[in-house]
């Protein structure tokens, strides 16, 4: 056969081979261009409110002396007169609080309120001008594997961004008081010591969360307050400094409902708070409430969630005989418990 004709179907060929590897690199450059756009827009949506926080906290050393400790973190502004939602770890107990904000200006600040069960705090700046307050989203409709972007000032660098998924929902998290806190955030977005306090940010630029916590040794474990909890907390600290709240000592979490028992009770929500165990001695425990007993309803108003477990239980049910709603299996009861007050640690 003549060198031309051979030469011809190996050019074809040659030319059937490079054409997809082509097509199969445009696709993989719009899908990294598309997350790339995601977490570009979102970022420069919330930089304008992310602000890093010194602080001086007086401690003692082992011997008993006193001493000065240096440390800091993240926050975030959320009114444009100059409030600031944080960690309580990030402010308890400092002397001295600064407040670095994007455009570079530092300013001086004063705690407003600060609750370590949620480990949450709000922190006051004098309303510089221009201030930009970051929107908030809503926690509870967040989805496993939606993009979580997480911007903070680790190890004293400002304004870093990572970004991940929503691994979990529903987590429970020790705060540094001691008690858990419940409904938390577990994404993979990296998480640094000073990212504390900062934003969880979804694709649209809404606040979902409050940066919080890592597991040390771990990688891609970290967690977030969900922004409905910091709603509420930043609501009653900016109310009364503090929140005095009541207690029934159970661990509990948010779970959906099956849609037969929706049905067949003709509920008006369809998720509910599951107990996965009661403390001693504690009045839910003294009332009988059991371990995978669902609370669907607090003096026949409903409970979607934890969130609506922790606004129905303020200070004015401390002491007071209260109607908790239950499904166990599929029977559905009610049980009197006596809610406490939580003592402050």
């Amino acid at each position: 056969m003549p060198p031309e004709q051979i030469a011809r179907p190996l050019a074809d060929f040659a030319g059937t081979v490079t054409q997809p590897s082509s097509g199969i690199g445009s696709a993989d450059s719009t899908l990294l261009d598309a997350y790339s756009q995601a977490v570009v827009t979102a970022a420069e949506k919330i930089s304008p409110s992310v602000v890093k926080i010194e602080v001086i906290q007086k401690t003692r050393s082992r011997s008993g002396d006193p001493r000065e400790h240096q440390g800091g973190g993240s926050g975030f502004v959320f009114t444009p007169d100059g409030l600031i939602l944080t960690n309580s770890h990030v402010v308890h107990g400092a002397t001295s609080i600064h407040v670095s904000l994007p455009d570079g200006r530092h300013c001086p600040a004063l705690t407003i309120g600060d609750d370590p069960p949620t480990d949450l705090a709000v922190i006051r700046v004098d309303a510089p001008p221009n201030l930009v307050a970051a929107p908030l989203g809503d926690s509870q409709k967040l989805r496993v594997g939606q993009l979580a972007i997480a911007i903070g000032n680790p190890y004293g660098f400002q304004y870093t961004v990572t970004a991940g998924v929503v691994s979990a929902l529903g987590r429970s998290l020790r705060s540094y008081s001691g008690r858990l806190i419940d409904d938390v955030i577990q994404t993979d977005a990296s998480l640094n010591p000073g990212n504390s306090g900062g934003p969880l940010v979804t694709s649209d630029g809404r606040v979902v969360g409050v940066n919080t916590a890592t597991i040390m040794g771990a990688q891609g474990l970290c967690f977030a307050i969900g922004i409905n909890t910091a709603k509420f907390v930043a609501s009653r600290l900016l109310q009364d400094g503090r929140i005095r709240r009541s207690y029934i000592g159970v661990e509990a979490q948010t779970v959906p409902l099956h849609r037969r028992l929706v049905r067949f009770y003709d509920l008006p929500q369809e998720s509910g708070v599951v107990v996965l165990s009661a403390n001693d001695a504690s009045p839910a425990q003294k009332a009988g409430l059991r371990e995978g007993d669902i609370i669907i309803a607090l003096d026949g108003k409903p409970v979607a969630g934890v969130d609506d477990l922790h606004r129905l239980l303020t200070e004015a049910r401390v002491g007071v005989s209260s109607s908790f709603t239950v499904l166990r299996w599929t029977d559905k009861l009610e049980l009197r418990i006596l809610p406490q007050e939580v003592r402050a640690n």
